[in-house]
């Protein structure tokens, strides 16, 4: 029976592969720490002889290295996310972004670990000048959170390069689904609007709404990762999207309800939009999940985020002002 590892295993995508990774009976170590994942994420896994949940920090290398032990695959998903803290707490980010890949790579180097697949971000790309784009675009890194993700990418590829650690790096575009962060800083979208829909509030569109996303089904990701475990592949990056993109006023039309516009966001693409040609043709590798097949299953999910926080107008100002206050000077 081969043994996986999955970092950042309770959190939103984590969580997802954990699962598939359950369902065909593997042996699953999952680390977090819990900054961002939940044990709730995993609860229904309570009890599974397979599944073994470690409470720790990524960056504690004496503390994780012992897991990897007899460990087939590495999954690397813990990390900290969103555009806001990042800039408020750049440090954090370095020492769970960097360090804690840093560790995480060499103690699956120490273990003989056979295939290292890691998260990596399409934030890399910033503003790119080519749609869909591809994975030779021009790497821009408008913000701490882009460039502590790009910088733990290049050090999977190091340790690839150095000590031929086999190591698939997936670019995630804008990733949806069940189970996604309802706590932190003014995060993703889909959060923020269904927590708004609960509590009959306006969604807070940005800009004028004509913004465009490649938004991905968490599933789909999830099946992804699996498929980069199996292959042959190493060294290598991919994009992971749906191929596609959608306004922000057509995903608000689908939630159906009252809209309010908010200021656009300084540094923020009006596009983001995935070239996929390069993971189709070489994982065979195809998103299944519709949107409108994706946001009909957030609402049949839409209690989990009940407790989320209200963002209102006034919220956001407050919570984006570092965002305005830096980017808005970047070139």
């Amino acid at each position: 029976m081969m043994k996986y590892l999955v970092t950042g295993g309770a959190g939103f995508i984590g969580s997802h592969l954990v699962d598939l990774l359950l369902k065909d009976e593997y042996d699953v170590i999952v680390i977090d720490n819990f900054s961002t994942g939940r044990p709730d994420n995993l609860l229904h896994q309570k009890g599974n002889k397979n599944l073994n949940l470690i409470e720790a920090d990524i960056a504690d290398l004496d503390r994780i290295r012992p897991y990897f032990k007899g460990v087939h695959t590495v999954f690397h998903l813990a990390a900290l996310a969103d555009i806001v803290p990042s800039i408020v707490n750049p440090l954090g980010y370095y020492k769970s972004n960097v360090s804690g890949t840093i560790c995480v790579a060499e103690a699956a180097r120490l273990s003989g670990v056979k295939k290292f697949i890691y998260a990596a971000s399409s934030s890399c790309y910033g503003i790119p000048d080519i749609y869909p784009t591809p994975e030779t675009c021009e790497i821009r890194l408008q913000y701490p959170y882009a460039l502590t993700k790009y910088l733990g990418e290049q050090i999977v590829l190091h340790w690839g390069q150095v000590y031929k650690l086999p190591v698939i790096s997936l670019r995630l575009f804008n990733v949806y689904g069940p189970r996604s962060r309802t706590s932190g800083t003014y995060g993703a979208v889909f959060g923020i609007f269904l927590a708004q829909k609960l509590n009959n509030k306006p969604f807070t569109v940005v800009g004028d709404g004509t913004q465009k996303r490649d938004f991905i089904y968490v599933t789909d990701v999830a099946n992804a990762f699996v498929m980069a475990s199996q292959s042959n592949l190493k060294h290598e990056v991919m994009n992971i999207g749906s191929g596609n993109c959608y306004s922000i006023n057509h995903l608000v039309e689908l939630l159906v309800g009252d809209v309010v516009y908010i200021p656009k966001r300084p540094g923020e693409p009006d596009c983001t939009w995935a070239d996929i040609t390069k993971i189709k043709k070489m994982l065979e590798w195809e998103p299944r999940v519709t949107f409108e097949e994706g946001v009909k299953k957030l609402f049949d999910n839409i209690n989990y985020w009940s407790d989320a926080p209200v963002w209102t107008p006034e919220k956001i100002g407050e919570a984006t002002r570092e965002w305005f206050k830096y980017l808005s000077q970047v070139d």
